[in-house]
């Protein structure tokens, strides 16, 4: 794994690019304090080395339509590479389910899944979700309200975290 070197001013542009992604670099740079051919170097070195994975328009599901949010536990019969392997395989190809992860504890994997309403996740999960192989057990809890939910990932550790643990070292100079 080939390790990074970031400064202050990456971090910055990092920062900067998870609030507002179609930020113009004449924009960062006046934020940042530096020019935009240095932006663009910035951001292409950290493209290249996998920082930034891509980039998207983060839609807000209730103006698109997308009122019920559920969160669902799934265990499954059998556990081995094939198991999970069609289970995962299963999953990726659903558009309801905008997050899955493998997880420890009671569960398997935990699921986000988002629909119109009550009718049409009734639907998802009724012909969808509980056929999806190997599967179990589901426990779903359906969204009431949005606490928080963001994108933004929090950077201040790289500053901290021990070289051997990461991607990116920190250059304070």
């Amino acid at each position: 794994m080939q390790q990074i070197v970031v400064d202050k001013f990456d971090l910055q542009i990092l920062d900067a690019l998870q609030r507002r992604g179609n930020a113009t670099n004449s924009a960062l740079g006046e934020e940042i304090h530096l020019s935009p051919s240095q932006i663009s170097r910035r951001i292409s070195r950290m493209e290249q080395g996998g920082i930034i994975a891509s980039y998207a328009a983060l839609l807000d599901p209730a103006a698109v339509g997308l009122d019920v949010a559920a969160f669902a536990q799934v265990t499954l019969e059998r556990h081995g590479d094939s198991r999970s392997d069609a289970f995962e395989r299963a999953v990726a190809a659903l558009p309801e389910v905008v997050a899955c992860f493998s997880v420890s504890g009671d569960a398997d994997y935990v699921m986000h899944i988002v629909a119109p309403d009550l009718v049409a996740f009734s639907e998802v999960m009724m012909k969808r979700i509980m056929r999806l192989p190997g599967l179990a057990h589901l426990k779903t809890n359906i969204a009431l309200k949005k606490v928080k939910q963001t994108s933004v990932l929090p950077l201040d550790h790289i500053m901290h975290a021990p070289q051997s643990r990461r991607r990116m070292q920190f250059a304070s100079a």
